[in-house]
């Protein structure tokens, strides 16, 4: 079978891409630097060069990846472009019964609660007012899992925070805010919650969903949760620093207003769709095993904004 990865030099899509040429697929991947398709090459996986965001040299790339039996869309588009690339993506697949599989996540239903706690924990067709930010994500979930009544085999799998070696998720952050502030940081009261998920369970998710998901179906990945606080004090012990607690404008001055807004939000969610459908359990469920890698105490360092 030959799939195609869209984003495949990203975290996400690179592992993804690189997960399936292990498993024995014939891989390409869709991406936008000389320099990513040679490492892409390096790996086994044939690179396609080319930019989503280009309405030039989307139609190219379309029909290119076309070719596949399979696609998988992993890369990182602003809201508008993605719908309009996962819309002519789709359209080049009508009739033919091939496989899509759209990457969308949990931060349609974040909630923004200020650093609080939230009680709110959703599965995978359950009903939530969804983020404003996300309203053009929700429509292009929408097209994907209605695709199967044009022929397509669409997918959605929506992965909460994902974490892994070089992410730069939730515990990247806070290393940051130590060489940035002198102490560990979180938001309010540091209870709120993002439910997360490590790479390789994602990935064995997405292999899963390949060979087994049902056509317009939507799956999540929870392998865990635990509120911001605790990664800050975690942080706080290995870097042997205080923590401190900071007001949502605060935060934003540490770590950029969408930072800020993450790291304030709750998203709690759970996958009971992936367990009963798919067979899938995570393996890797204590995010917290991640402090004390060299690579975040750099970050702690450097104080990198």
């Amino acid at each position: 079978m030959r799939i195609a990865v869209i984003g495949a030099a990203g975290f996400v899509g690179g592992a993804l891409a690189r997960h399936f040429a292990a498993s024995g697929y014939e891989v390409s991947g869709l991406v936008r630097s000389a320099e990513a398709a040679t490492r892409l090459q390096a790996e086994g996986i044939e690179p396609i060069a080319g930019d989503l965001a280009s309405e030039h040299a989307l139609q190219t790339i379309v029909e290119t990846v076309g070719r596949s039996d399979a696609v998988v869309f992993a890369p990182q588009l602003a809201p508008e472009a993605e719908y309009r690339a996962v819309s002519s993506l789709l359209g080049a697949l009508v009739g033919t019964g091939k496989t899509f599989l759209f990457t969308s996540g949990t931060g349609v239903m974040l909630q923004r609660t200020a650093g609080a706690w939230s009680q709110d924990s959703f599965a995978e067709d359950d009903v939530f007012e969804h983020e404003e930010l996300a309203a053009h994500r929700i429509e292009t979930e929408r097209l994907v899992r209605a695709a199967p009544s044009r022929g397509v085999r669409g997918i959605v799998l929506r992965p909460p925070l994902i974490w892994g070696p070089g992410d730069h998720g939730h515990v990247a952050m806070v290393y940051r805010s130590v060489g940035l502030t002198g102490a560990a940081c979180y938001v309010g009261e540091g209870l709120a919650s993002y439910s997360h998920v490590h790479i390789d369970d994602v990935c064995r998710l997405y292999g899963l969903a390949l060979t087994q998901g049902g056509a317009g179906a939507l799956y999540h990945a929870v392998g865990g949760e635990i509120p911001n606080r605790w990664i800050a004090e975690a942080v706080a012990r290995d870097m042997r620093c205080e923590t401190r607690s900071l007001s949502v404008e605060e935060a934003s001055r540490v770590w950029g207003p969408f930072g800020a807004l993450i790291l304030s939000s709750s998203s709690r969610s759970r996958s009971p769709r992936s367990r009963a459908e798919l067979g899938w359990t995570a393996e890797r469920t204590d995010m917290l095993t991640m402090i004390g890698e060299p690579r975040l105490r750099a970050l702690a360092a450097r104080g990198t904004p």
